[in-house]
């Protein structure tokens, strides 16, 4: 059901004069003939609606009826309401359960992946230590031995990387500028 006085913009306990000043004032705003393609034929069906509710408005026992539905059905739509707050917790609980699931079970497969070589070992390795810190907050009395290796691993990697370019002639030059001695 269409709310006519959300429509025309006024207050439900609006006079009949508030009805036709803000009638007035939207059908200038909306006159077809100030709009071009789509914008013009959204301004007929704005303008029809704002027609609509200003007939049904304006005449007392018409607004008597509308009113008296349009209590119904807020009525109605405040007890539906209340029933999905009730429900709400169990079914937000389901689903961060069943992400949960999802989530356990990406991992287990993707440990269960295999390593394609030492370099791809090293990535899986890296890859679950990340995956764990993400899900706990980083405390410096936290670190455990697979930090270490990571970091360890992360160095070695960078110096291998580093040695690699240096007896490349086009990037020989960088590498050294990189070094401060």
């Amino acid at each position: 059901m269409k709310n006519y006085y959300e429509i025309l913009e006024v207050n439900p306990k609006a006079s009949n004069e508030i009805i036709e000043n803000a009638y007035k004032i939207l059908e200038k705003k909306y006159q077809p003939d100030k709009y071009v393609g789509e914008e013009r034929i959204e301004a007929e069906n704005k303008l029809r609606d704002i027609s609509e509710a200003y007939k049904i408005l304006t005449d007392s026992f018409l607004r008597e009826q509308y009113n008296a539905e349009l209590e119904k059905e807020q009525a109605s739509a405040r007890k539906s309401y209340i029933k999905p707050e009730v429900e709400r917790p169990k079914k937000q609980r389901e689903v961060r359960q069943k992400i949960k699931r999802e989530v356990i079970q990406e991992e287990i497969e993707e440990e269960q992946m295999p390593a394609i070589g030492s370099f791809g070992a090293i990535v899986n390795i890296l890859k679950n230590l990340f995956r764990k810190r993400n899900r706990e907050k980083f405390n410096i009395k936290n670190i455990q031995r697979e930090d270490y290796i990571a970091a360890g691993l992360t160095a070695v990697i960078i110096i291998v990387l580093g040695i690699v370019l240096w007896f490349i002639p086009a990037t020989n030059g960088f590498i050294r500028s990189l070094i401060p001695f």
